[in-house]
């Protein structure tokens, strides 16, 4: 990797299996043959959806998904858009999310004509009077949102983690107005330390649940492999959406062979190795910009949220970087409303620590060459 990429939210390339990979493939291959020769069908591998169901019950101590509730995607991008599609009219759509959110999820509502309702975050996530707040305006208003859609859990970008009494109380503000909830726990198993809060589907028995979670971070985005589940007819609106003929059978495949006897493990390994790769650029940044920033401090997942001096100057800041070979992903990207803010955001699971000791130092002297006299 040439200069310093902390744009990308990509896994960890070291250490990846791929001898490992390999030898699963040559193992599965012969055995879905006649699979392979087939469509998937509409929720995808059986024993791929047996395995995340298991995951979930493994993470949140509670068995309550069925395998046959629960949809094989295209990474979490597609579920994102499948939902967004089926419950959204294309007329006066609204939806409610953090207001710094995942560029993806925003890039898709916006080409889909929705309005997004954006919610301040503070370091515990969505604030929840300001929630109760744009809830109340909306229905004043006679325009009910079509859904609520949060990362509740190491949130994108910011790295913000809900705690348990935050999430309940967005169920009770969603169970008041009657609305549907959209959970997107893509980084769920990317976790370091501390106690991990239970999804919201685990607390809400509810058909207003979605729930979408990925195998993008803990295993290789490279692979397009994710889940979308509900329960009742919100189940069959999704599956009745999805005109794709299935997922990628033999990415599933070869993926579960490698990871059914393993998938903690390999977890663990990754995690070790990613909260080196965060304790590194934390420690850089206390260094490099500790008397002229301030960022988030993730308990998980793969980004650091840093707040630049109020006299950055954006432009100049991108340029500079842009010189010295340091790549970020600029606030804006996250923003709803799509316009500058005075953030950035630093991804840690793709170059190595040591690229990080080095290329942090070098963002740091960008910032305050950008700041003004």
């Amino acid at each position: 990797m040439s200069g310093y990429d902390f744009g990308t939210g990509n896994t960890n390339p070291e250490g990846f299996p791929a001898d490992e990979l390999a030898a699963a493939a040559a193992r599965i291959i012969p055995q879905v043959s006649d699979q392979l020769n087939q469509y998937p069908g509409k929720l995808g591998y059986e024993p791929m959806r047996q395995m995340m169901v298991d995951r979930e019950a493994e993470r949140e101590g509670v068995r309550l998904l069925d395998p046959d509730r629960l949809i094989l995607t295209n990474g979490s991008m597609q579920a994102i858009t499948l939902v967004a599609e089926a419950l959204c009219t294309g007329t006066d759509d609204v939806v409610v999310m953090e207001e710094h959110c995942y560029v993806g999820t925003i890039s898709a509502y916006r080409a889909l004509g929705i309005e997004m309702a954006g919610i301040p975050l503070d370091a515990y996530g969505m604030r929840m009077d300001a929630l109760a707040d744009t809830l109340a305006r909306l229905h004043d208003e006679g325009r009910p949102p079509r859904f609520i859609y949060t990362l509740p859990t190491y949130q994108n970008p910011t790295g913000f983690m809900m705690p348990k009494e935050r999430r309940l109380e967005l169920l009770a503000l969603a169970e008041q107005y009657q609305l549907i909830v959209v959970e997107d726990n893509c980084y769920a198993d990317v976790h370091f330390e501390g106690e991990k809060p239970p999804a919201l589907y685990t607390l809400d028995d509810s058909d207003r649940q979605v729930y979408m979670c990925s195998l993008s971070k803990i295993f290789a985005p490279g692979v397009r492999l994710g889940y979308l589940y509900a329960r009742g007819a919100l189940f069959d609106r999704f599956l009745d959406r999805r005109q794709d003929a299935g997922p990628n059978t033999l990415a599933a495949a070869i993926t579960t062979e490698y990871l059914s006897t393993d998938l903690w493990g390999h977890i663990e390994r990754a995690n070790v190795a990613l909260k080196a790769k965060r304790d590194a650029m934390l420690e850089a940044l206390e260094v490099g910009v500790g008397n002229t920033c301030s960022w988030s401090h993730p308990v998980g997942g793969l980004f650091i949220w840093v707040r630049l001096p109020d006299n950055v100057d954006l432009g100049r800041l991108a340029e500079l970087c842009e010189a010295r070979g340091v790549t970020y992903a600029p606030g804006s990207n996250f923003y709803v409303k799509g316009t500058d803010v005075p953030y950035i955001r630093l991804a840690f699971g793709y170059p190595s620590v040591e690229q990080i000791r080095a290329g942090v130092p070098v963002l740091g002297q960008c910032i305050r060459d950008a700041c003004g006299a």
